[in-house]
C-alpha cells in the first residue's frame, strides 16, 4: 500500500552479490534488512551470479563507446546504468573477498558508471545523477577487519556512492566468521539484528 501522499511505489535496489546462494552468510544479513522495510518500497532484486555480465574489454567497450559518442543513451547496454540512477534506495550485499569482494560487483559498478546517465562532467568536477539518498552495503568477513586499513571494500563502495551523488552511506559487517574458536555465530547474528534495526530506520 502506498504511504499517503505517494504517487508512486519506490524501488529499493537490491544489488546481491552473495555468490554462495542460499548458503551465504551475508545473504542472511541482507534478508533481514529486506524484511524490515515497508510496503511503499518496491524490491528489485538483481542477482549478479544469474546476469552474465561481462567487463568492459575489447567489443562491448568499443561499442559503450560509440554509443556515448553518439549520446544514444537508450540502447540496452546502458539500462544497468539507468536502473542505478533512478532507484530511490540502494542496498548492496557482498561477501569479504581478496581485501575487498568479488570482482562481479566491480564489474556490475564499471557497467553502471556511465557519463551523463549517473554522473555528469561540470566546470566544478564530477557531479554524481543518482537519485538514492541511501546506500547500504552488508558483508560480512572470514577475520577480523573492522578498521583496518587492510580491508578495501568499504572505502571503495563509500567513494562510488559520493561519485554517484548518492549522499547517505551506510555498512554493516559481520567480523570472524572463519576464526577457530570464535563466537562467529554470535557476530553473525549482531549483525543480522543491525541490519534489521537499520532497514527499519531507514525504510521502516
Amino acid at each position: 500500500m502506498l504511504q499517503t501522499g505517494d504517487q508512486r511505489m519506490k524501488t529499493l535496489l537490491y544489488i546481491d552479490c552473495c555468490v554462495r546462494g542460499e548458503a551465504s552468510r551475508t545473504q542472511k544479513v541482507a534478508q533481514s534488512l529486506l524484511q524490515s522495510i515497508n510496503d511503499s518500497y518496491n524490491v528489485v532484486h538483481l542477482k549478479l551470479t544469474d546476469m552474465g555480465l561481462k567487463p568492459l574489454i575489447n567489443e562491448d567497450f568499443k561499442e559503450r563507446e560509440s554509443l556515448l559518442a553518439s549520446n544514444d543513451f537508450s540502447h540496452p547496454r546502458f539500462d544497468l546504468a539507468h536502473q542505478l540512477a533512478q532507484a530511490d534506495a540502494i542496498v548492496m550485499a557482498a561477501p569479504f573477498w581478496d581485501l575487498s569482494f568479488p570482482s562481479l560487483l566491480k564489474i556490475y559498478i564499471e557497467n553502471c558508471a556511465v557519463d551523463r546517465i549517473t554522473f555528469k562532467s561540470t566546470e566544478q568536477g564530477l557531479k554524481g545523477l543518482c537519485k538514492a539518498n541511501n546506500l547500504v552495503y552488508l558483508t560480512t568477513r572470514g577475520g577480523f577487519y573492522t578498521d583496518n586499513p587492510s580491508e578495501q571494500a568499504l572505502p571503495y563502495i563509500k567513494h562510488m556512492a559520493d561519485f554517484f551523488g548518492i549522499d547517505n552511506f551506510h555498512a554493516i559487517a559481520a567480523d570472524g566468521m572463519d576464526v577457530y574458536g570464535f563466537d562467529s555465530e554470535g557476530s553473525l547474528n549482531d549483525a543480522i539484528t543491525k541490519a534489521a534495526t537499520l532497514g527499519e530506520q531507514l525504510f521502516g
